[in-house]
């Protein structure tokens, strides 16, 4: 005999609408104006545009009056009796402004949105345009440039330069030139560029010290005449070759271990341009903080006037004609869809509006001073429970916003970290327990590097309750290597 049994369940379905919400949501400013764009093309009920003038406005609202009593005459006997066609030509959603809920003027409407970073070819052509070289060399080096890889290398050989140059350019040259031009493209920002290998690019950074200074001196023979000897940390072996002091060898070594084996700065084999552009302006007036919307990208929105157009020539129609009816219909849907993008993005003003908000008044001492010690340990749960919305809501909006002060460019996850408590019971941030951890290694001895168990010794004795692994953990995250890797001459 089978047996029966009822279960119940609840299950949570997101309507269609909402994952569009929780998408637009969680686009950074900077993709909106595209998302925007891609809806006014499928929409013909969404345009751009500003508020209406009077005139307009004026025939508008008499057409609103004659369309409230056509309505109540002519609907009764249709199907579709709730198709209020009036409710599609309100106000509220005519002359919406996408400019951001900020007050700021003209002047600051102006100067955005903010470029914060520029690709590295653009960089480096834009100092190729200063030396004002004749058009020959111009053309060799935007070929130089294009060459140059993601890290800041070039490595293609440069008789494969010279023959590019010919067969795509039409521009006859020689090793020769190519490499005066190379040269010169060294000298740009940043240090380093350009470089054919590590040598050469460590050499390029060190050109640029005071030659006078000994510990240059010593870098740069150490790079140019000794760099398989360093590469392979034989460092005894070169300090006797040099004739220095332990103390100068320490010093020209610890000055060539600074410079960036990278100046590319990026990892990256893409050639895109990339761009940080702020969600959030944040200014200090005079000891207010206020916080304006970063959306001079974003057009402004308003539903189309064409459509109160379309209903007035439907009102002088044959009403019982199926496919006039069938017009209003789409008429009906395309208002919804105009009037609820509307909504939503004016809704996503006002979350991300609300949830920087909080974060500002969380973090108050910093945003006023800049001084990261300032910065208090914040988790998502706690903008959460201060906004009454979703941690999900506040995750999506940390995770691809961005805020500009007059310290910077932050994103806003940088201010959320777990906290540590200490021995007064208060909470200190782990961003300022990873600052002690790294200025105690900074001051270890090289000779016998601090392990993490040390290291954990000395942040409990400064009123730490951090554990070896979570000191572990930091120092990973510091790119820090492990102590025997760290042991220095």
């Amino acid at each position: 005999m089978q047996k029966l049994s009822l279960n119940q369940s609840l299950q949570q379905r997101l309507s269609p609408q909402q994952i569009q919400f929780i998408k637009l949501l969680q686009i950074p400013t900077f993709e909106l104006a595209a998302r925007i764009e891609e809806e006014l093309e499928i929409n013909p009920a969404l345009e751009e545009g500003m508020e209406m003038d009077n005139d307009v406005q004026e025939q508008k609202e008499e057409f609103d009056e004659e369309f409230d009593d056509f309505k109540e005459d002519e609907f009764a006997d249709y199907e579709d009796r709730d198709l209020d066609i009036d409710s599609y030509l309100h106000d509220d959603y005519s002359g919406y402004k996408m400019q951001g809920d900020g007050n700021g003027g003209e002047e600051e409407e102006k100067e955005m949105p903010i470029m914060m970073v520029e690709s590295l070819t653009d960089h480096l052509n834009t100092q190729l345009g200063f030396l004002r070289l004749d058009e020959t060399k111009e053309t060799i080096g935007k070929q130089i440039i294009g060459s140059i890889e993601a890290d800041g290398y070039i490595r293609r050989p440069l008789q494969a330069i010279v023959n590019d140059l010919a067969f795509t350019q039409g521009v006859y040259t020689s090793i020769e030139e190519v490499e005066e031009v190379l040269r010169a493209i060294q000298t740009f920002d940043p240090a380093g560029i350009a470089a054919r290998d590590l040598k050469e690019c460590l050499l390029l950074q060190l050109d640029r010290k005071p030659q006078s200074e000994p510990r240059i001196q010593d870098a740069i023979r150490i790079v140019d005449e000794y760099f398989e000897e360093f590469s392979k940390k034989h460092y005894e072996k070169i300090q006797k070759r040099l004739n220095i002091s332990d103390e100068a060898m320490k010093e020209a070594i610890s000055l060539i271990t600074k410079l960036n084996p990278k100046p590319g700065a990026s990892d990256d084999d893409s050639s895109v341009t990339q761009f940080l552009m702020p969600d959030f302006i944040l200014t200090n007036n005079n000891g207010k903080l206020e916080i304006f919307l970063n959306s001079k990208n974003a057009p402004e929105l308003r539903v189309s006037t064409s459509f109160h157009e379309m209903l007035e020539t439907y009102d002088k129609s044959d009403k019982n004609n199926k496919s006039i009816k069938e017009t209003v219909t789409f008429i009906k849907q395309k208002l919804d869809s105009a009037k609820w993008f509307i909504d939503a993005i004016k809704q996503r003003q006002q979350t991300l509006l609300k949830t920087m908000q909080a974060i500002v008044d969380y973090q108050k001492e910093f945003f006023l001073s800049g001084d990261e010690s300032k910065l208090k340990p914040m988790i998502l749960k706690d903008i959460a429970n201060e906004i009454e919305m979703d941690i999900s809501t506040v995750s999506r909006v940390a995770s691809s916003k961005s805020v500009q002060t007059e310290f910077g460019l932050y994103l806003l996850k940088y201010f959320f970290s777990e906290g540590i408590s200490t021995e007064s019971g208060e909470d200190a941030s782990s961003r300022e327990v990873k600052n002690i951890l790294k200025e105690l290694i900074e001051n270890e001895p090289k000779k016998s590097p601090l392990s993490d168990d040390k290291l954990e010794k000395y942040l409990n004795e400064k009123g730490y309750n951090i554990a070896r692994r979570t000191v572990a953990k930091y120092r990973e995250q510091l790119n820090i290597p492990v102590a025997r890797l760290r042991k220095q001459l």
